[in-house]
């Protein structure tokens, strides 16, 4: 199981299909614009948390619990087969750290091009060969401290952090590395490269700023972890469902 945002359509497919939880609905047309948190939701959040929770602060609860190690190691047999169903918190004080965590881990996801590259200790350049950014496909060492991008380069320095943070069964790390490879359809031989003529360096600068989200993901869902436990999750849980229209 894991949990990732997107300000795009997303495919559902990949690691055996998705449920999407959209924060807006449309009809298919484009219009009818509307907020997908249910007012039943808002009232019961409001209740407990008082009347300046916002639909937007119950969207980056959830996405915080999602990511709560204790939820996804209690719920890991349900989440196979049913929706997510998310309990509700004993205090405000605590609500509010998970919102505040929750909108932090969702500016890192939705906003990681923008992210600040991961400072790798050493660059470690081949003489024997020209010197070059192009990737064919980029692979880890076996300890998995350096990612080797070609023949000319290798990054070294990647924190043991980056592998933590998982999509489903690989990190976003490898996922990287394995997507940013050339390709051809065996079908129809169209070669897929992902090189950016116009923006050598931007596979590399991508592997830096996807090292700052992930390493900082972890932070955050650790100290998650710390601050807020399962002892302070009240019982009978909220389908989701119930929260969203969609």
């Amino acid at each position: 199981m894991f949990a990732l945002a997107t300000n795009i359509i997303p495919d559902l497919l990949p690691q055996g299909g998705s449920q999407c939880f959209p924060y807006y609905t449309y009809t298919e047309d484009g219009t009818n614009h509307r907020e997908n948190i249910t007012d039943w939701a808002l009232q019961q959040f409001q209740t407990k948390y008082g009347p300046q929770t916002t639909k937007w602060d119950i969207f980056h609860y959830i996405y915080a619990i999602l990511h709560h190690p204790q939820y996804r190691e209690r719920y890991a047999e349900n989440l196979k087969r049913d929706l997510p169903h998310i309990p509700l918190i004993a205090t405000q004080q605590s609500f509010a750290y998970c919102v505040s965590t929750g909108q932090a881990l969702m500016d890192l996801h939705l906003n990681y091009e923008k992210a600040q590259e991961y400072r790798l200790t050493t660059w470690q350049e081949n003489d024997s060969v020209p010197f070059s950014w192009r990737v064919e496909k980029m692979r880890l060492t076996p300890d998995k401290t350096a990612i080797i991008v070609n023949e000319s380069l290798t990054l070294a320095g990647i924190p043991s952090a980056s592998f933590l943070y998982r999509l489903g069964n690989r990190s976003a790390l490898e996922w990287v590395l394995d997507q940013y490879q050339i390709s051809t359809d065996k079908r129809s031989g169209i070669v897929s490269d992902p090189n950016n003529l116009d923006d050598e360096e931007y596979i590399v600068r991508l592997l830096g700023k996807v090292i700052t989200v992930s390493v900082e993901t972890v932070k955050l869902v650790h100290e998650l972890a710390q601050t807020v436990t399962a002892k302070d999750w009240l019982n009978q849980p909220i389908e989701i469902s119930e929260i969203t229209r969609a």
